[in-house]
């Protein structure tokens, strides 16, 4: 940054409008907004503080009941190894489940050649019956 006093030797009628931009006010803007940067960033912690639970740990839980439900590749359905003859008997067994106050881990095992509807059947079953743990577990032996 340079200031033009005048030109030297010849004198000129125009005045020559000055070419540089003021740096000066953007110069003062950056350093008040790193003023206020610093100002406000929260002071750095190295700790994290926990609230850890007091007393005894809770008795461990007890292992969960699992009734398994395989599909064969030709719609049958087995109850636990057991074949299901029809739909009403498994309706029955599903409500037999959704009725109890803890109910157990049904795991729905369907090979891999079975027709959809077979499988969505049992689901929409177990659904509408009240059956809240279900789960659909990789089955090794039908596959």
């Amino acid at each position: 940054m340079g200031m033009n006093v005048g030109s030297s030797g010849a004198k000129s009628a125009d005045p020559e409008p000055m070419m540089e931009m003021n740096m000066t006010p953007m110069i003062d803007v950056m350093l008040v907004l790193i003023v206020m940067l610093i100002i406000t960033i929260p002071k750095q912690n190295h700790s994290v503080n926990l609230n850890m639970p007091v007393g005894n740990p809770p008795p461990p839980t007890k292992e969960p009941v699992v009734i398994t439900i395989d599909v064969d590749f030709d719609g049958t359905i087995l109850w636990d190894n057991t074949p299901v003859p029809d739909r009403a008997t498994l309706e029955a067994k599903l409500a037999n489940v959704a009725a109890q106050a803890d109910q157990p881990e049904v795991h729905l095992r369907p090979n891999k050649l079975v027709e959809y509807k077979v499988v969505a059947g049992v689901m929409a079953s177990a659904q509408r019956l009240g059956v809240t743990k279900i789960g659909m577990v990789g089955n090794e032996q039908f596959q």
